[in-house]
């Protein structure tokens, strides 16, 4: 009796909310909800990070460039639904004072103030989107991975309203018409989640880089454990001078930008 009150409130509460449309019954099948996933024993004791190298990637001839955004987005199934009140983005482009606001001047140099800059999930050390989430479908994982399991979201979008960066997709629609080709090893998601950029978990798993890292013809992802001392990110942040999006939040982001 008592399990199934509890079942009831729970389903209650979200109700109230007015999202008796989304796919809470499922969510909330079962009584206790399973932890979102296995953790690979390998990855135990890393932190991931991320450097952007924005001086390589605004070299001339390579303004414009979109591999990485086209790799992670084929990679991951990501739909173009063509409109911006709709878009799924987990990277993509954005001007300077949106990428770091309050750090803008009039006399910025103009090679930086008028370029557009790479922006993604920061997987921040602190970060406010798990904290809001009802169920878990947003999570960290000890390597610093800020997850989304898309099949437990239900679609609140308290996680969008929690994350100060913009970093989180709402999915309006069904993905599949939207997409040029399908990559059948990444699992298909439904509309009415929110999904971002996760690392490329998947591919961290079996030992490769992010899909945007290794498109990228320049070199200016760098991607690595930022525990490793001997690490190419922890190099680059060693000997460069480089800075994060909103640090006065403390959200503590794991992507840092040489600019």
């Amino acid at each position: 009796m008592e399990t199934n009150r509890r079942s009831f409130l729970k389903l209650s509460g979200i109700c109230a909310l007015g999202l008796g449309a989304l796919p809470v019954v499922d969510a909330f099948a079962k009584d206790d909800l399973p932890k979102a996933t296995t953790y690979p024993q390998a990855l135990v004791g890393k932190k991931w990070g991320m450097v952007i190298d924005m001086k390589k990637c605004w070299e001339k001839g390579k303004e414009g460039c979109q591999d990485c955004i086209l790799a992670c987005h084929k990679t991951h199934n990501v739909p173009d639904i063509g409109t911006i009140k709709e878009e799924i983005k987990w990277i993509w482009q954005e001007q300077y004072p949106n990428v770091f606001p309050g750090q803008e001047n009039e006399f910025n140099a103009e090679r930086i103030a008028g370029k557009r800059f790479m922006v993604l999930c920061n997987h921040c050390t602190n970060p406010p989107c798990v904290r809001v989430c009802p169920t878990q479908a947003t999570f960290k994982r000890p390597d610093g991975v800020v997850m989304m399991d898309m099949h437990r979201c239900i679609g609140c979008r308290f996680c969008m309203a929690g994350c100060p960066f913009g970093a989180r997709s709402f999915n309006f629609r069904e993905p599949l018409p939207y997409l040029k080709q399908e990559n059948p090893e990444y699992p298909r998601r439904e509309r009415g989640v929110v999904e971002k950029c996760t690392f490329c978990d998947e591919r961290l798993a079996i030992g490769k880089l992010p899909a945007c890292v290794e498109a990228c013809k320049v070199g200016a992802l760098t991607f690595g454990d930022l525990e490793d001392h001997n690490s190419a990110v922890r190099k680059l942040l060693a000997s460069h001078f480089t800075i994060r999006r909103k640090p006065e939040l403390g959200t503590e982001p794991n992507v840092y930008y040489i600019v």
